[in-house]
Protein backbone atom coordinates (compact mmCIF):
# COMPACT_ATOMS: atom_id res chain seq x y z
CA UNK A 1 0.00 0.00 0.00
CA UNK A 2 0.94 3.66 -0.14
CA UNK A 3 3.23 4.96 2.58
CA UNK A 4 1.60 7.36 5.04
CA UNK A 5 3.53 10.31 6.38
CA UNK A 6 4.17 10.52 10.10
CA UNK A 7 6.49 12.84 12.09
CA UNK A 8 5.75 13.58 15.75
CA UNK A 9 4.85 15.94 18.67
CA UNK A 10 3.54 15.69 22.20
CA UNK A 11 -0.03 16.97 22.07
CA UNK A 12 -2.90 18.12 24.53
CA UNK A 13 -6.65 18.25 25.50
CA UNK A 14 -9.86 20.09 24.49
CA UNK A 15 -10.45 20.62 20.77
CA UNK A 16 -10.72 24.09 19.27
CA UNK A 17 -10.77 25.15 15.65
CA UNK A 18 -9.06 28.22 14.21
CA UNK A 19 -10.79 30.16 11.46
CA UNK A 20 -8.39 32.53 9.71
CA UNK A 21 -6.65 33.56 12.91
CA UNK A 22 -9.71 33.53 15.23
CA UNK A 23 -10.69 30.79 17.68
CA UNK A 24 -14.01 29.01 18.04
CA UNK A 25 -14.66 26.54 20.84
CA UNK A 26 -15.19 22.91 19.98
CA UNK A 27 -16.77 20.21 22.11
CA UNK A 28 -15.31 17.16 20.39
CA UNK A 29 -14.99 16.04 16.81
CA UNK A 30 -17.92 14.50 14.97
CA UNK A 31 -17.15 11.81 12.41
CA UNK A 32 -18.49 13.85 9.50
CA UNK A 33 -15.90 16.60 9.98
CA UNK A 34 -12.93 14.51 11.19
CA UNK A 35 -12.03 12.69 7.99
CA UNK A 36 -9.12 14.13 6.02
CA UNK A 37 -6.73 13.13 3.29
CA UNK A 38 -3.78 14.24 5.43
CA UNK A 39 -3.21 15.28 9.03
CA UNK A 40 -0.16 17.35 9.97
CA UNK A 41 0.74 17.03 13.66
CA UNK A 42 2.59 20.03 15.03
CA UNK A 43 1.82 23.74 14.74
CA UNK A 44 5.37 25.09 14.80
CA UNK A 45 7.09 26.66 11.83
CA UNK A 46 8.02 23.29 10.27
CA UNK A 47 4.49 21.91 10.52
CA UNK A 48 2.92 25.15 9.32
CA UNK A 49 5.32 25.52 6.39
CA UNK A 50 4.74 21.89 5.39
CA UNK A 51 0.96 22.25 5.69
CA UNK A 52 0.98 25.42 3.59
CA UNK A 53 3.12 23.87 0.86
CA UNK A 54 1.10 20.66 0.72
CA UNK A 55 -2.27 22.35 0.38
CA UNK A 56 -0.96 24.72 -2.28
CA UNK A 57 0.43 21.79 -4.26
CA UNK A 58 -2.67 19.60 -3.76
CA UNK A 59 -5.67 21.95 -3.53
CA UNK A 60 -8.21 19.19 -4.17
CA UNK A 61 -7.19 17.25 -1.04
CA UNK A 62 -8.39 17.92 2.51
CA UNK A 63 -5.83 18.82 5.20
CA UNK A 64 -5.97 19.29 8.97
CA UNK A 65 -3.22 20.60 11.25
CA UNK A 66 -3.26 19.42 14.88
CA UNK A 67 -1.54 21.46 17.61
CA UNK A 68 -1.34 20.68 21.32
CA UNK A 69 -1.28 24.30 22.53
CA UNK A 70 -4.02 26.94 22.45
CA UNK A 71 -1.97 29.00 20.00
CA UNK A 72 0.34 28.22 17.10
CA UNK A 73 4.14 28.50 17.15
CA UNK A 74 4.48 28.91 20.92
CA UNK A 75 7.71 27.01 21.52
CA UNK A 76 10.91 26.90 19.45
CA UNK A 77 9.27 28.86 16.63
CA UNK A 78 8.71 31.74 19.04
CA UNK A 79 11.79 31.27 21.23
CA UNK A 80 14.84 31.85 19.05
CA UNK A 81 17.27 34.59 18.10
CA UNK A 82 15.39 35.52 14.92
CA UNK A 83 18.35 35.18 12.55
CA UNK A 84 17.96 34.39 8.84
CA UNK A 85 21.10 32.30 8.40
CA UNK A 86 22.91 32.30 5.08
CA UNK A 87 24.14 28.67 5.17
CA UNK A 88 27.84 29.11 5.87
CA UNK A 89 28.19 26.65 8.75
CA UNK A 90 26.87 23.40 7.34
CA UNK A 91 28.65 20.50 5.65
CA UNK A 92 28.83 21.06 1.86
CA UNK A 93 26.37 18.84 0.03
CA UNK A 94 24.28 18.17 3.14
CA UNK A 95 20.53 18.64 3.09
CA UNK A 96 20.79 21.28 5.80
CA UNK A 97 23.29 23.33 3.77
CA UNK A 98 21.12 23.20 0.65
CA UNK A 99 17.92 24.06 2.51
CA UNK A 100 19.51 26.90 4.47
CA UNK A 101 20.94 28.62 1.38
CA UNK A 102 17.75 28.21 -0.63
CA UNK A 103 15.59 28.95 2.40
CA UNK A 104 17.22 32.33 3.03
CA UNK A 105 16.32 33.47 -0.48
CA UNK A 106 12.78 32.13 -0.22
CA UNK A 107 12.32 33.75 3.19
CA UNK A 108 13.24 37.20 1.89
CA UNK A 109 10.91 36.72 -1.09
CA UNK A 110 8.05 35.54 1.14
CA UNK A 111 8.49 38.45 3.56
CA UNK A 112 8.46 40.95 0.69
CA UNK A 113 5.31 39.42 -0.80
CA UNK A 114 3.44 39.29 2.51
CA UNK A 115 4.57 42.54 4.07
CA UNK A 116 6.49 40.89 6.93
CA UNK A 117 9.17 43.23 8.33
CA UNK A 118 12.76 42.02 8.13
CA UNK A 119 16.24 43.51 8.10
CA UNK A 120 19.15 42.32 5.98
CA UNK A 121 21.60 43.64 8.55
CA UNK A 122 24.42 41.21 7.80
CA UNK A 123 26.75 39.26 10.04
CA UNK A 124 30.41 39.33 10.98
CA UNK A 125 32.18 36.16 12.16
CA UNK A 126 35.19 37.64 13.94
CA UNK A 127 38.57 36.09 14.76
CA UNK A 128 40.11 37.78 17.79
CA UNK A 129 43.07 35.39 18.23
CA UNK A 130 45.61 34.34 15.60
CA UNK A 131 44.91 30.65 16.18
CA UNK A 132 41.31 31.28 15.08
CA UNK A 133 42.30 32.54 11.64
CA UNK A 134 42.83 29.09 10.03
CA UNK A 135 39.36 28.02 11.26
CA UNK A 136 37.90 31.27 9.95
CA UNK A 137 39.41 30.70 6.50
CA UNK A 138 38.17 27.10 6.48
CA UNK A 139 34.69 28.35 7.35
CA UNK A 140 34.87 30.84 4.47
CA UNK A 141 35.78 28.02 2.07
CA UNK A 142 32.84 26.01 3.37
CA UNK A 143 30.55 28.94 2.68
CA UNK A 144 31.92 29.23 -0.84
CA UNK A 145 31.30 25.50 -1.39
CA UNK A 146 27.72 26.01 -0.22
CA UNK A 147 27.23 28.92 -2.66
CA UNK A 148 26.46 31.38 0.11
CA UNK A 149 25.85 34.78 -1.41
CA UNK A 150 28.24 37.74 -1.20
CA UNK A 151 30.73 36.34 1.33
CA UNK A 152 34.05 38.09 1.74
CA UNK A 153 36.95 38.19 4.20
CA UNK A 154 37.78 41.57 5.71
CA UNK A 155 40.69 42.79 7.84
CA UNK A 156 40.71 44.79 11.07
CA UNK A 157 40.01 48.03 9.20
CA UNK A 158 37.07 46.46 7.39
CA UNK A 159 35.68 45.23 10.70
CA UNK A 160 35.77 48.76 12.13
CA UNK A 161 34.01 50.11 9.05
CA UNK A 162 31.20 47.56 9.39
CA UNK A 163 31.01 47.58 13.19
CA UNK A 164 32.78 50.64 14.67
CA UNK A 165 32.81 49.22 18.21
CA UNK A 166 33.96 45.71 17.27
CA UNK A 167 37.64 44.75 17.36
CA UNK A 168 39.20 41.73 15.68
CA UNK A 169 42.05 40.56 13.47
CA UNK A 170 39.98 39.21 10.59
CA UNK A 171 36.33 38.44 9.88
CA UNK A 172 33.95 36.86 7.41
CA UNK A 173 31.42 39.42 6.23
CA UNK A 174 28.06 37.84 5.34
CA UNK A 175 25.84 40.71 4.16
CA UNK A 176 23.03 38.33 3.11
CA UNK A 177 22.35 37.30 6.73
CA UNK A 178 19.30 39.00 8.22
CA UNK A 179 16.77 39.03 11.04
CA UNK A 180 13.03 38.46 11.17
CA UNK A 181 10.31 37.59 13.68
CA UNK A 182 9.97 33.86 12.99
CA UNK A 183 6.85 33.69 15.13
CA UNK A 184 5.16 36.16 12.79
CA UNK A 185 6.39 34.21 9.75
CA UNK A 186 4.90 31.03 11.27
CA UNK A 187 1.51 32.64 11.86
CA UNK A 188 1.50 33.93 8.29
CA UNK A 189 2.09 30.39 7.04
CA UNK A 190 -0.92 29.36 9.12
CA UNK A 191 -3.02 32.13 7.60
CA UNK A 192 -2.08 30.95 4.10
CA UNK A 193 -2.96 27.36 5.02
CA UNK A 194 -6.40 28.35 6.29
CA UNK A 195 -7.07 30.68 3.37
CA UNK A 196 -6.42 27.73 1.03
CA UNK A 197 -9.06 25.68 2.85
CA UNK A 198 -7.00 23.94 5.52
CA UNK A 199 -8.38 23.23 9.00
CA UNK A 200 -6.42 23.98 12.20
CA UNK A 201 -7.36 22.30 15.47
CA UNK A 202 -5.62 23.42 18.64
CA UNK A 203 -5.53 21.87 22.12
CA UNK A 204 -5.37 18.42 20.55
CA UNK A 205 -2.68 16.32 22.24
CA UNK A 206 -2.09 13.27 20.11
CA UNK A 207 -1.82 10.25 22.39
CA UNK A 208 -2.08 7.42 19.85
CA UNK A 209 -1.55 6.84 16.15
CA UNK A 210 -2.93 3.55 14.89
CA UNK A 211 -4.71 1.72 12.09
CA UNK A 212 -8.49 2.00 11.91
CA UNK A 213 -10.27 -1.38 12.15
CA UNK A 214 -12.83 -2.18 9.49
CA UNK A 215 -16.42 -1.81 10.69
CA UNK A 216 -18.59 -4.96 10.68
CA UNK A 217 -21.60 -2.72 9.96
CA UNK A 218 -20.22 -1.87 6.55
CA UNK A 219 -18.83 1.56 7.37
CA UNK A 220 -16.11 2.18 4.78
CA UNK A 221 -14.39 5.08 6.59
CA UNK A 222 -11.73 2.71 7.91
CA UNK A 223 -10.88 1.66 4.36
CA UNK A 224 -10.75 5.16 2.90
CA UNK A 225 -9.13 6.74 5.96
CA UNK A 226 -7.02 3.97 7.50
CA UNK A 227 -5.06 5.99 10.08
CA UNK A 228 -6.48 7.14 13.42
CA UNK A 229 -4.98 9.95 15.50
CA UNK A 230 -6.51 10.14 18.98
CA UNK A 231 -6.07 12.86 21.57
CA UNK A 232 -5.66 12.37 25.32
CA UNK A 233 -9.37 13.16 25.79
CA UNK A 234 -10.45 10.63 23.20
CA UNK A 235 -11.14 12.93 20.26
CA UNK A 236 -10.23 11.33 16.97
CA UNK A 237 -9.16 12.34 13.48
CA UNK A 238 -9.06 9.77 10.68
CA UNK A 239 -6.93 10.29 7.62
CA UNK A 240 -5.15 8.66 4.73
CA UNK A 241 -1.72 10.09 5.53
CA UNK A 242 -0.06 11.65 8.56
CA UNK A 243 2.91 14.01 8.63
CA UNK A 244 4.18 14.78 12.11
CA UNK A 245 6.53 17.68 12.79
CA UNK A 246 7.21 17.22 16.46
CA UNK A 247 10.03 19.57 17.42
CA UNK A 248 10.89 19.03 21.08
CA UNK A 249 8.87 15.80 21.21
CA UNK A 250 9.69 14.20 17.85
CA UNK A 251 11.50 11.24 19.41
CA UNK A 252 8.66 10.34 21.76
CA UNK A 253 6.00 10.62 19.10
CA UNK A 254 8.12 8.63 16.71
CA UNK A 255 8.11 5.85 19.26
CA UNK A 256 4.31 5.81 19.72
CA UNK A 257 3.90 5.71 15.94
CA UNK A 258 5.96 2.54 15.70
CA UNK A 259 9.11 4.19 14.32
CA UNK A 260 12.51 4.33 16.00
CA UNK A 261 12.94 7.00 18.71
CA UNK A 262 16.48 7.64 17.44
CA UNK A 263 17.98 10.15 17.24
CA UNK A 264 17.03 11.20 20.77
CA UNK A 265 16.22 14.80 21.68
CA UNK A 266 18.39 16.38 24.39
CA UNK A 267 17.08 19.85 25.36
CA UNK A 268 19.31 22.81 26.20
CA UNK A 269 18.23 26.11 27.68
CA UNK A 270 19.83 29.27 26.33
CA UNK A 271 19.90 32.47 28.40
CA UNK A 272 20.44 35.92 26.88
CA UNK A 273 21.47 39.29 28.22
CA UNK A 274 19.80 42.39 26.75
CA UNK A 275 21.71 45.57 26.08
CA UNK A 276 20.37 48.72 27.69
CA UNK A 277 18.47 50.84 25.15
CA UNK A 278 21.03 53.65 25.36
CA UNK A 279 23.72 51.16 24.25
CA UNK A 280 21.97 49.82 21.14
CA UNK A 281 24.18 51.97 18.94
CA UNK A 282 27.14 49.72 19.79
CA UNK A 283 25.85 46.94 17.52
CA UNK A 284 24.68 47.34 13.92
CA UNK A 285 24.31 43.72 12.79
CA UNK A 286 24.94 40.17 13.97
CA UNK A 287 28.40 39.64 15.47
CA UNK A 288 29.51 36.03 15.97
CA UNK A 289 32.73 34.40 17.19
CA UNK A 290 34.58 31.78 15.20
CA UNK A 291 32.78 28.59 16.28
CA UNK A 292 34.64 26.15 18.49
CA UNK A 293 34.66 22.78 16.68
CA UNK A 294 34.48 20.95 20.03
CA UNK A 295 30.91 22.12 20.62
CA UNK A 296 27.72 21.89 18.49
CA UNK A 297 26.86 25.57 19.04
CA UNK A 298 27.80 28.77 17.26
CA UNK A 299 28.99 30.56 20.40
CA UNK A 300 27.79 33.60 22.32
CA UNK A 301 26.95 36.38 19.87
CA UNK A 302 25.32 39.79 19.51
CA UNK A 303 21.98 39.76 17.71
CA UNK A 304 19.82 42.79 16.92
CA UNK A 305 16.09 42.12 17.08
CA UNK A 306 13.16 43.35 15.04
CA UNK A 307 11.81 45.22 18.09
CA UNK A 308 15.03 47.26 18.24
CA UNK A 309 16.58 45.45 21.19
CA UNK A 310 20.01 43.81 21.08
CA UNK A 311 20.61 40.39 22.64
CA UNK A 312 23.87 38.87 23.81
CA UNK A 313 23.90 35.09 24.12
CA UNK A 314 22.98 32.35 24.38
CA UNK A 315 24.80 30.15 26.80
CA UNK A 316 23.90 26.48 26.65
CA UNK A 317 22.75 24.65 29.76
CA UNK A 318 21.21 21.21 29.86
CA UNK A 319 17.50 21.82 30.40
CA UNK A 320 15.48 19.74 32.85
CA UNK A 321 12.22 20.37 31.04
CA UNK A 322 11.63 20.33 27.30
CA UNK A 323 9.50 23.45 27.46
CA UNK A 324 11.39 25.00 30.39
CA UNK A 325 11.98 28.66 29.55
CA UNK A 326 12.71 29.73 33.14
CA UNK A 327 15.97 28.84 34.91
CA UNK A 328 14.37 26.53 37.47
CA UNK A 329 11.70 24.86 35.34
CA UNK A 330 11.78 21.12 36.00
CA UNK A 331 9.97 18.09 34.67
CA UNK A 332 10.80 14.72 36.23
CA UNK A 333 10.03 12.72 33.08
CA UNK A 334 12.06 15.02 30.84
CA UNK A 335 14.99 15.00 33.27
CA UNK A 336 15.08 11.22 33.63
CA UNK A 337 14.76 10.89 29.86
CA UNK A 338 17.74 13.18 29.19
CA UNK A 339 20.04 12.10 32.01
CA UNK A 340 19.43 8.37 31.63
CA UNK A 341 20.26 8.46 27.93
CA UNK A 342 23.60 6.66 27.58
CA UNK A 343 25.52 9.56 26.07
CA UNK A 344 23.80 12.59 27.55
CA UNK A 345 27.01 13.51 29.42
CA UNK A 346 28.57 14.34 26.06
CA UNK A 347 25.98 17.12 25.61
CA UNK A 348 26.69 19.05 28.81
CA UNK A 349 28.52 22.35 28.53
CA UNK A 350 30.02 23.69 31.74
CA UNK A 351 29.00 27.32 31.24
CA UNK A 352 28.12 29.54 34.19
CA UNK A 353 26.67 33.03 34.14
CA UNK A 354 26.65 35.42 37.04
CA UNK A 355 23.43 37.02 35.88
CA UNK A 356 20.53 35.30 34.18
CA UNK A 357 18.04 37.62 32.55
CA UNK A 358 15.12 36.96 30.21
CA UNK A 359 14.46 36.23 27.43
CA UNK A 360 15.23 32.52 27.36
CA UNK A 361 14.84 29.94 24.64
CA UNK A 362 14.92 26.15 24.57
CA UNK A 363 16.73 24.49 21.71
CA UNK A 364 17.38 20.83 21.06
CA UNK A 365 20.18 18.67 19.77
CA UNK A 366 19.45 15.29 18.19
CA UNK A 367 21.82 12.62 19.52
CA UNK A 368 22.59 9.29 17.91
CA UNK A 369 23.41 6.17 19.94
CA UNK A 370 27.13 6.95 19.91
CA UNK A 371 26.43 10.44 21.29
CA UNK A 372 27.20 12.39 18.14
CA UNK A 373 25.12 15.44 17.26
CA UNK A 374 22.81 14.69 14.36
CA UNK A 375 23.45 17.62 12.02
CA UNK A 376 21.48 16.76 8.89
CA UNK A 377 17.99 15.70 7.87
CA UNK A 378 16.88 12.10 8.26
CA UNK A 379 13.80 10.13 7.23
CA UNK A 380 12.86 6.80 8.80
CA UNK A 381 10.35 4.47 7.16
CA UNK A 382 8.06 1.93 8.81
CA UNK A 383 4.95 0.20 7.52
CA UNK A 384 2.44 2.94 6.66
CA UNK A 385 4.54 5.45 8.57
CA UNK A 386 7.21 7.98 7.69
CA UNK A 387 9.01 9.69 10.59
CA UNK A 388 11.07 12.84 10.18
CA UNK A 389 13.06 13.73 13.33
CA UNK A 390 13.55 17.31 14.47
CA UNK A 391 15.28 19.33 11.71
CA UNK A 392 17.94 20.80 13.99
Amino acid sequence: GKASWVLIVKLCSTVRCINLGTYTSGCGLCLCCSLYDMAIIGGGIVGLAAARELILRHPTLSFVLLEKEKELALHQSGHNSGVIHSGIYYTPGSLKAKLCVRGATLTYEYCEKNGIPYKRCGKLIVAVEREEIPRLKALYERGQSNNVRDLCIIDAKGIREREPYCRGLMAIDSPYTGIVDWHLVSLTYGRDFQAAGGTVITEFEAAAISSVPESPAGDTSGIKFPISVKSLKGDEVQCRYVLTCGGLYSDRLSEISGCSPEPRIVPFRGDYLVLKPEKHYLVRGNIYPVPDPRFPFLGVHFTPRMDGSVWLGPNALLAFKREGYRPFDFDLWDSIDALSYRYSHLCYLDILTHTILPPTDVRVQSRQLIGNVHMDGQIQLAENLDHRPHPM
